[in-house]
């Protein structure tokens, strides 16, 4: 349970599971930090195990976290003395080699600067987003493209800063575990951008990795999105900064800028911009396409899917989002057909569960919807969806569709009183009840909430109850999004 202090108004985190989620890490790491590092846990008086943490005391903590012997800290929550060098691993071709630890003085300083100007810039851009004040980037001057392939003729990247060798060994690893989309590959992808800045302090692709790794977290881990998109946003900034010509660092800003910030104007304009500096870049037709998918415009959308996918056809992201795009756009045959081939070869993959609710759910498969949503969970390890899941099952096996949705929606009831589930999903499963007005109630408190699924609102059929309900126009307004039928 996560929840405010009502006394101080301060956030407070209600479990070793929040916690953990806070910092996108598993719990055994956030106990040793507990027990090595002094990280700021408290102990509830009178009960047996039950902690709670602030996150004002956990963001200072990692703004400024040592050793018992004032070292500083690595990315990983080890000193830098025990971190070994650490062997390359595939990219493209052979292994980029062992890479060094840097010295511990460059860490103390570089960390703590990081730190400083993520935190704070995040701050900044989470309370304009929170007055739902748009960011509007500065566009770069224009500039010649420069670009070049590797050897998959996948993503091709644009720079025009120098950087060391050691700092881009480190982004290449960071790239390499960033591709696999698993919560612990994330987190280590996110342990080598760190590194790389480190190393490197003005090296855009760098900060552009920590922005993607930020903006992938939160969902494919438990990160919450207004933990991870302040910091994406103020990395992905920073990357621009450092080299308002790398179509790499556009595309992250707009990724963010779209899908964290809602400004939609900017994001696309920020697509644009990648584009133009890289058409090749298939990384940025493929956020394009998804960005387009919430704007309804499919037909656009199934074009630079297409684009990203021939740019880069070994993609499983890109192919997963693909399956998306179709299902929405009315071919759920070809959908299932792609998203259950590719469940069969990587059941690990996040996406393909999700997605293939999607499906089943609208082609009214409901047992194989709630097959999906179990996977789901496991791979999310989100004991939460789990009894949804079980609930489901129940209610369906009980009293068919209408016992399988009020089945859901009772549990969810239970779930979001200690925030453990999105608004977002008790919403949809009110709109299919027919209940208009709980549905809209749970859609305010997404949007209150910043729920990034509330972009996808109209992707699907659910919410159709709801477009002669004026407060259902004024929030597709609120969030930037074209009116129903629109």
């Amino acid at each position: 349970m996560s929840a405010s202090n009502p006394s101080n108004g301060r956030r407070r985190l209600d479990s070793w599971k929040e916690i953990a989620a806070f910092f996108g890490r598993d719990e055994r790491t956030v106990n040793r930090w507990e027990k090595e590092l002094a990280l700021p846990v408290h102990r509830l008086p009178g009960t047996k195990g039950r902690v709670y943490a602030y996150a004002d005391e956990l963001i200072a903590w990692s703004a400024g976290s040592r050793n018992g012997n004032g070292a500083a800290l690595e990315p990983s929550g080890r000193p830098a003395s025990e971190v070994p060098p650490v062997a390359g691993p595939q990219v493209n071709g052979p292994s980029v080699g062992a890479v060094a630890t840097p010295s511990r003085g460059r860490y103390r300083s570089a960390i703590r600067v990081l730190a400083a100007a993520i935190l704070g810039l995040g701050a900044v851009a989470l309370l304009l987003f929170r007055a739902g004040t748009s960011y509007s980037s500065k566009i770069a001057e224009r500039g010649g493209a420069l670009s070049g392939q590797t050897s998959s003729g996948s993503v091709v990247r644009a720079s025009t800063s120098a950087h060391n060798r050691e700092a881009e060994q480190l982004y290449l690893q960071g790239r390499y575990y960033w591709n696999k989309r698993t919560p612990e590959d994330l987190n280590r992808a996110l342990d080598y951008f760190m590194q790389a800045v480190v190393n490197d302090p003005n090296y855009s692709q760098a900060y552009s990795g920590l922005a993607d790794s930020y903006s992938l977290l939160r969902e494919y881990s438990l990160m919450p999105s207004s933990e991870a998109y302040p910091r994406a946003l103020a990395a992905a900034k920073r990357a621009v900064e450092l080299d308002p010509q790398s179509s790499e660092a556009h595309a992250s800003l707009a990724f963010v800028l779209f899908f964290g910030m809602w400004d939609i104007a900017s994001g696309e304009q920020e697509f644009e911009r990648a584009v133009e500096l890289n058409p090749n870049n298939a990384t940025a037709h493929h956020w394009h396409a998804n960005g387009l998918l919430a704007l309804h415009r499919l037909a656009e959308a199934l074009r630079e899917i297409d684009l990203a996918q021939t740019l880069d056809p070994t993609s499983s992201a890109i192919l997963a989002d693909k399956g998306n795009i179709l299902c929405v756009a009315g071919q759920s045959e070809e959908a299932l057909g792609l998203l259950k081939q590719m469940e069969a070869r990587d059941p690990s993959f996040r996406s393909l569960h999700l997605y293939l609710r999607y499906v089943y759910f609208r082609e009214r498969d409901y047992p194989d919807f709630i097959s999906e949503l179990r996977k789901d969970a496991l791979v999310m390890h989100n004991d939460s969806e789990l009894a949804v899941a079980a609930a489901a099952e129940k209610g369906l096996s009980a009293q068919g569709e209408l016992g399988m949705l009020e089945a859901m929606l009772k549990v969810q009831k239970k779930l979001f009183a200690r925030r453990l589930v999105p608004p977002t999903e008790l919403a949809s499963t009110a709109a299919l009840l027919g209940n208009r007005k709980e549905a809209l109630s749970y859609l305010n408190a997404a949007y209150e909430q910043r729920d990034g699924s509330l972009l996808f609102v109209e992707s699907g059929s659910e919410f159709d109850i709801l477009h002669d309900e004026p407060a259902y126009h004024d929030l597709l307004a609120r969030m930037n999004l074209p009116a129903v039928g629109n």
